[in-house]
């Protein structure tokens, strides 16, 4: 199989699980600017796909994507909420979001990200107020993709959380 056809079949569906990484750094937030839809700024975060734990899913992810080791993982939240994701039939997940304690260096994944860093609270709420700009139609798509601000699901989430 080549071309399109092979392109379809590594595409997954929707699992309906994922888990976030809610990591600091004395006073900052380890966020990443994610490379694919959704875009914007975010924690590490992502699908289970199949692992056997959220927490197991939660460590892997965190690795993936920002090449840093777990070493103490505390549920703050759990539950169902609606969002979309780029996979076929991602309208909703059920999460687990983690405030993580982590060990190792930095090392942000090419394929998923293209930046990763630790954000003050005041730059996380200029990454707020473009993202408040552009769910009120004053940012355009194609200015939101070169320039996001805190990805829209975690926007929301924000203030329900109270984590960043």
């Amino acid at each position: 199989m080549t071309g399109p056809e092979q392109k379809e079949a590594k595409v997954k569906n929707c699992d309906h699980t994922s888990v976030g990484m809610v990591v600091r750094q004395g006073d900052k937030m380890l966020l990443i600017e994610r490379m694919k839809y959704p875009f914007g700024f975010a924690p590490p975060a992502g699908h289970v796909d199949g692992d056997p734990s959220f927490e197991i899913a939660a460590r892997r992810e965190l690795t993936e994507e920002v090449g840093l080791k777990a070493t103490n993982l505390k549920v703050i939240f759990e539950g169902r909420k609606d969002n979309s994701c780029r996979r076929p039939g991602g309208t909703w997940h059920e999460w687990k979001i983690y405030e993580v304690e982590v060990e190792g260096e930095l090392k942000r994944s090419a394929d998923e990200t293209k930046q990763a860093g630790w954000y003050t609270k005041q730059e996380i709420e200029k990454l707020a107020e473009r993202t408040r700009l552009y769910l009120a139609g004053k940012i355009s798509d194609e200015e939101w993709q070169a320039n996001p601000g805190l990805e829209t699901f975690w926007f929301k989430w924000r203030k329900e959380l109270k984590v960043f």
